[in-house]
Order: structure tokens, then C-alpha cells, then sequence
């Protein structure tokens, strides 16, 4: 897999756990834990996209 379609597949993977945080947060009974470790995976495959995305950049 090159290191753009791993950058896909974790965009794609952030932008559904933003869909979840929102759903959560919609929700009248929201869980704050649950949401609180969804924000966190979330930061740390931006942190990931970020980190790749400069990789490839250097080497191309």
C-alpha cells in the first residue's frame, strides 16, 4: 500500500469518527467518556495523516 492510499484510509477513518462524536454529541444521553476517547483516536490519526503527508512530501 503506498502512503497515499494509507493517508485515504485514514482520512476516511477520521472522518467517520467525526461522525460519531457528532452523533454522540446529538444524543440526549451522551456518553462525555466515550466521546472524550473517540476525540482522542481522532487527534491521534491527525497527528498520523500529518506525519505521513509531510513523509511524502520530502521524499517526492
Amino acid at each position: 500500500m503506498s502512503t497515499a492510499d494509507h493517508v485515504t484510509q485514514l482520512t476516511e477513518k477520521h472522518h467517520r469518527i467525526e461522525e460519531k462524536i457528532q452523533n454522540e454529541l446529538a444524543s440526549p444521553s451522551a456518553d462525555h467518556v466515550h466521546i472524550s476517547e473517540l476525540k482522542r483516536e481522532k487527534l491521534r490519526l491527525k497527528e498520523k495523516i500529518s506525519m505521513l503527508s509531510a513523509e511524502e512530501k520530502v521524499t517526492h
